[in-house]
């Protein structure tokens, strides 16, 4: 049965539950853009049909109509993500579940479940995402449920005043906070690594057809930081590898799956590169650095055959690492039967045009070096454009490319170059990943986006072994140097360009791209080590977990001492004031030519005892006890009262 119809409530009465609404509503803001919209929406509708009703005294739906209600909730969720585990599945059942609560709330304790749905919820947030940027939204949530739990407390609570005690709370847990962040020994791993079901992935991805790179042009989100140790390498050197993909089907280059050999013995040429690398989670394999690394960087990332770093799990949260990298590289042994089996092999019957150009140059070049040289010379002279916006290609993609459009990005000129390379039985294959990088010269270090994405061929040269070959350089040399953007400047979104047009705002921007890098580098990515090396910096040489337990404890210390502190500071009575004290001393001095004031007595009785026994000394001391009884003049009459008082002298008796 449904509830009877309540009177309309007062606003004393609407108070509190506005405010855990309140609370409840900034946790469904908080998450609205990582759960389905319908979820966030249909929260936010609940909240504002609640407050109507209370406020109308419309009756509320019977335990029937919730129960069906809740299994609707349950279906829906199960219906768009197949499970309820997981922090995304996991955050739309506790927000359509604590929006069904307020179908009830009637008392206090369902008010307070709702506070408590909006922390669960900023718990959920934090837990998802921890960006700079999001730091002062989930302190002003946290603000916000601490205020409304002390006006749900205790209804005379107003506004200013929960918010002045939930403020001051809150700034004095911040010292314990920040001790057990410091000091309390973390697990190895991170707690918060749930499943992250229904995310989009960004970045590169491990196939590629021409022009599927392009995609990334528009993303100017940042796909890793890179700070050297030393001096960096110059520009066009700036080749950051990623997936190398061997098999194709005349339209689409992939990599090869479960394929895994011994690498190649090399001899590292040139200046040795040590830096570091700051990666943004892509739920990708893929860990991105310079050129060849000499080994790998983590236990759990392998150094395959072709010079990938491959995680054993997808990217979910960011992570750090130090590489030591060469640009220049020399193999010791040839290449084997599979290698060069696997790297020459092309589709049958595809783009038959392109076969026949790659014979007949091969005819004229007297070595396989000859070969690649003058098949540079044939896309530097050939008429091909550059462009973000390349037409269309037909089944022959590789034909159509270089015999019609002429005209493409850098994956349709990888794709076709080691095409051509293939067909003349010349080991070759497709790598991709990003080349050059954005500096930061507040923070030191350089910044490769999303739309740094290129693809380039890597070419097996007898004497030389696996040698890079990038051949959109030959028709845009300064691509080397120079970003896409730099190049093409309309491929820039609006808001892009208006950021780079300016160098103020560009200057903005480096700053905040720098506390970005800071905050996910000291605090995000703050872990056991770093806490051992925090320990080391105050001079403990060999610390481990104790040495932690007990700074925790010293520092628990501390804050039970600033918090004892405050509460005696805060149940200390106050001084009197200047009046006060002023007229314990006129007290004290009358109390010498008469009797002293008894407990009861105000100024005037008192002035009334005194002239009974000094007449001489009736119209000054009225005249104080006067301006004694008027409190309403303030502060003003608390000065002059006071200065008076202090200056006033009691005259001697005039007899015996």
């Amino acid at each position: 049965m449904a509830a009877a119809p309540a009177p309309p409530a007062d606003r004393a009465a609407l108070r509190p539950l506005a405010w855990a609404c309140a609370a409840f509503a900034g946790g469904v803001l908080l998450n609205c853009d990582r759960v389905p919209a319908w979820t966030a929406a249909t929260a936010l509708l609940l909240i504002a049909w609640r407050l109507t009703t209370e406020r109308a005294g419309a009756r509320l739906p019977g335990t029937v109509a919730r129960a069906l209600l809740a299994l609707a909730v349950v279906a829906g969720v199960l219906w768009r993500f197949h499970t309820l585990n997981g922090l995304a599945a996991g955050t739309a059942l506790l927000m359509l579940m604590s929006a069904l609560k307020l179908l009830e709330t009637r008392a206090r304790r369902d008010q307070l479940v709702m506070v408590g749905a909006g922390l669960f919820l900023l718990l959920s947030a934090c837990l998802d995402r921890q960006s700079l940027a999001r730091v002062p939204l989930y302190a002003l949530q946290a603000w916000l449920c601490c205020s409304a739990l002390a006006v749900v407390a205790s209804a005379g609570f107003g506004a200013r005043a929960a918010l002045r005690l939930a403020g001051r709370a809150l700034l004095l847990a911040l010292p314990l906070a920040v001790a057990l962040f410091l000091f309390f020994p973390r697990l190895a791993g991170a707690f918060w690594a749930i499943q992250r079901a229904g995310e989009a992935q960004t970045g590169l991805s491990d196939t590629m057809s021409p022009g599927s790179i392009v995609k990334l042009v528009a993303d100017y989100d940042p796909a890793f930081r890179v700070q050297f140790a030393a001096r960096a390498p110059p520009a066009e050197e700036l080749y950051w590898r990623g997936p190398v993909l061997h098999d194709f089907d005349g339209r689409t280059w992939r990599r090869t799956s479960g394929v895994f050999h011994l690498r190649q013995r090399l001899q590292y040429l040139g200046t040795p590169y040590r830096y570091r690398v700051a990666l943004e989670p892509t739920r990708q394999r893929w860990w991105f650095a310079l050129d060849t690394p000499a080994q790998s960087p983590d236990t759990n990332v392998l150094l395959t055959y072709d010079n990938q770093l491959l995680g054993a799990e997808p990217l979910t949260e960011p992570v750090s690492f130090d590489v030591l990298s060469y640009t220049r590289t020399r193999a010791l042994e040839p290449l084997g039967a599979f290698g060069r089996q696997q790297d020459t092999t092309l589709p049958p019957g595809a783009n038959p045009r392109s076969l026949e150009l790659a014979q007949t140059l091969r005819q004229r070049a007297g070595s396989d070096a000859d070969f690649v040289q003058a098949t540079l010379d044939y896309l530097r002279t050939g008429g091909f454009v550059y462009t973000l916006t390349p037409q269309a290609l037909g089944a022959d993609a590789v034909d159509d490319f270089l015999f019609d459009t002429r005209a493409g990005f850098c994956g349709h000129y990888a794709s076709a170059f080691v095409t051509l390379m293939r067909a003349a039985s010349v080991p070759a294959r497709v790598v991709t990943g990003y080349l050059g990088g954005e500096w930061n010269p507040i923070g030191g270090y350089f910044v490769v986006r999303q739309s740094d994405a290129h693809a380039w061929a890597e070419v097996w040269l007898q004497g030389r072994g696996w040698t890079r070959i990038d051949p959109t350089a030959v028709v845009a040399p300064e691509r080397l140097r120079r970003g896409v953007f730099d190049l093409l400047p309309d491929a820039l979104a609006t808001r892009v360009r208006l950021l780079r047009g300016s160098a103020w705002l560009t200057g903005l921007l480096q700053r905040w791209d720098a506390a970005n890098a800071w905050w996910s580098d000291h605090v995000v990515k703050f872990d056991y080590s770093a806490q051992l090396d925090l320990l080391g910096r105050f001079g403990i040489r060999s610390p481990d977990v104790r040495y932690l337990g007990w700074a925790f404890v010293l520092a628990l210390l501390g804050w039970l001492a600033l918090i004892a502190w405050h509460v005696g500071r805060s149940a200390r009575p106050a001084p009197p004031d200047a009046l006060a004290r002023a007229y314990t001393r006129l007290c004290h001095k009358l109390g010498r030519i008469g009797p002293p004031r008894a407990p009861h007595q105000g100024p005037l009785s008192f002035a009334a005892t005194v002239t009974t026994h000094r007449p001489d000394l009736k119209d000054s001391v009225y005249a104080l006890a006067t301006g004694l009884q008027r409190p309403s003049a303030g502060r003003r009459t608390s000065r002059s009262s006071g200065g008076r008082l202090h200056g006033w002298r009691c005259p001697a008796p005039s007899g015996g």
